[in-house]
């Protein structure tokens, strides 16, 4: 790592440790939804009340009620029958995860560059574990997209401090190394200061241990493999990892030498999977 990573990592992990690093705290809408979720008794029509007061994530939940995964059969035009077609479990969770699109935003063009491209991957990545976990594992999917939409959510305070610190714009690839190196810690912080449950608090800081093997399967696994599978077709250095030796794969009950390209349903199911959330 060069000396300005360094510099910036030190100064990031300094911060956290003394709680001087701002954390991003959770948009309003997510806070909203996620105090109805709390109500057991929470009719379809409540839930929609307080979703519709934010047009855009109310637009957000019908069209991915419309999507091919959720295999609709005619065209759903309002949050109420979204919202029964998609369950209120999962639209709450999801819900809470798509509000926070809102964070993902800044002054600075290069940072929302940036920003709004680590949305994007972690809404991809979500999709695929959406489609894993309810395929491969008896976890819940609604959690396991929610895992995977928080996976990236580190990478917000480190874009925050670059967009007053010049030279880390100026420099990209500087800034990506002070990222794959630090969002791990980061995230595994603001989801617990988000009091986020332990299986997926635990996500941002595990998901990248490609050494990692838990006694069974969980939702830092659905999310590794999702991330993986997410870069199949390009160039990303974790295409030319020996994927063999990772334990996600065997606990997720997956061929990691599959060619999911010329699986025609696999690859599919993949279009569709990454298509989502977007």
């Amino acid at each position: 790592m060069g000396e300005l990573a360094e510099k910036v990592q030190r100064e990031l992990i300094e911060a956290i440790d003394n709680d001087e690093l701002i954390l991003p705290t959770l948009p309003e809408a997510a806070l909203e939804v996620r105090e109805a979720a709390r109500d057991p008794e929470i009719s379809i029509g409540a839930l929609a009340r307080v979703i519709g007061h934010d047009a855009a994530l109310s637009a957000r939940l019908i069209k991915v009620a419309n999507s091919p995964l959720m295999r609709a059969n005619r065209e759903i035009t309002d949050l109420q029958t979204a919202i029964s077609r998609l369950g209120i479990n999962y639209t709450c969770t999801l819900a809470t995860g798509l509000a926070m699109e809102q964070m993902f935003q800044a002054t600075s063009p290069v940072v929302d560059r940036k920003m709004r491209e680590v949305w994007r991957k972690s809404s991809e990545v979500a999709g695929i574990c959406y489609m894993l976990c309810r395929h491969y594992t008896r976890l819940v999917p609604d959690q396991a997209t929610l895992a995977g939409l928080v996976s990236r959510i580190g990478v917000l305070p480190i874009l925050t401090y670059a967009e007053t610190h010049d030279e880390l714009l100026a420099d990209p690839a500087v800034l990506d190394q002070i990222i794959e190196q630090t969002h791990p810690s980061l995230g595994d912080r603001i989801l617990r200061s988000w009091e986020f449950p332990v299986p997926i608090a635990g996500v941002p800081g595990e998901y990248l241990n490609f050494a990692r093997d838990s006694a069974q399967v969980d939702y830092v696994d659905i999310v590794q493999v999702a991330e993986l599978l997410s870069h199949v077709g390009t160039e990303h250095p974790f295409t030319r990892l020996d994927w063999r030796g990772i334990a996600a794969f065997a606990k997720l009950g997956l061929d990691p030498d599959l060619d999911v390209q010329a699986d025609e349903d696999l690859s599919d199911s993949m279009e569709a999977a990454m298509g989502m959330l977007q």
